[in-house]
């Protein structure tokens, strides 16, 4: 007995990663992709940067953010990103994080700057600086649900994908408010200050766009992710 009991038990501990894996490889091809919520976002070809470098979003996945007039009075913003976001993506390729600022705060950068680098220099972390006027032009090519503040900041960050367009969630319910038919509301920015928002949503986000553009390098990506294109009846309700 024990010697037909002996094949049987090989067997099924043979078969029981097999069939696990099996269930898993579904899900990592027919995954749902972030999705677009704005295209065409502005380049960054007014803005300069310290040093001279030819900062782009164009080709990168960017987490944008803007801290104004005062970055360094922002710095718990930046530390956030850098610890949450930054440290985690940081070895993947084309990734970048870059903070706009205005052109009269080159010495506050510098402070925060200096802040961010205590341990570590951060290779992918770009500041720009420009105008007023032009800092105001590229956030309004965002989709976004608040202005900038009074020293043109926000606690908010965008991502950005390697063709400009903005991604995020256009349906960010919990499967509980699905079933309970709240209304649809999205989520096209992450809070820097909300460390659960960081650590949940914006790096699952982030790690979901990164399997995209790896599966696009394979050959292997289908998607039925909305263009931006098809967006104008979403924002014309």
């Amino acid at each position: 007995m024990s010697k037909i009991k002996k094949p049987i038990i090989l067997g099924v501990l043979f078969l029981l990663p097999v069939i696990f894996l099996l269930f898993l490889y579904p899900s990592t091809h027919n995954y749902n992709p972030l999705d677009i919520v704005k295209g065409d976002i502005q380049e960054l070809t007014d803005f300069e940067s310290i040093p001279d470098v030819n900062v782009q979003l164009e080709n990168q996945i960017t987490v944008l953010g803007f801290l104004g007039n005062n970055p360094n009075q922002e710095a718990l913003i930046g530390l956030n990103l850098k610890e949450l976001i930054y440290d985690k993506f940081q070895g993947f390729k084309k990734f970048q994080v870059v903070i706009i600022v205005t052109d009269k705060a080159e010495e506050s950068t510098k402070l925060l700057k200096k802040e961010l680098n205590q341990y570590k220099e951060l290779k992918y972390w770009r500041f720009v600086f420009g105008t007023e006027e032009e800092i105001n032009k590229i956030y309004n090519t965002l989709r976004v649900e608040e202005p900038l503040n009074a020293n043109l900041a926000s606690e908010e960050v965008f991502i950005i994908d390697k063709e400009r367009n903005q991604r995020g969630r256009l349906d960010d319910r919990e499967e509980n408010e699905k079933e309970k038919n709240i209304p649809v509301y999205g989520m096209y920015s992450y809070n820097c200050i909300e460390v659960a928002e960081l650590k949940n949503k914006m790096s699952e986000d982030m790690r979901i766009l990164f399997t995209e553009y790896r599966q696009k390098r394979k050959g292997n990506f289908n998607s039925t992710t909305r263009r931006a294109e098809d967006l104008k009846n979403n924002e014309q309700e």
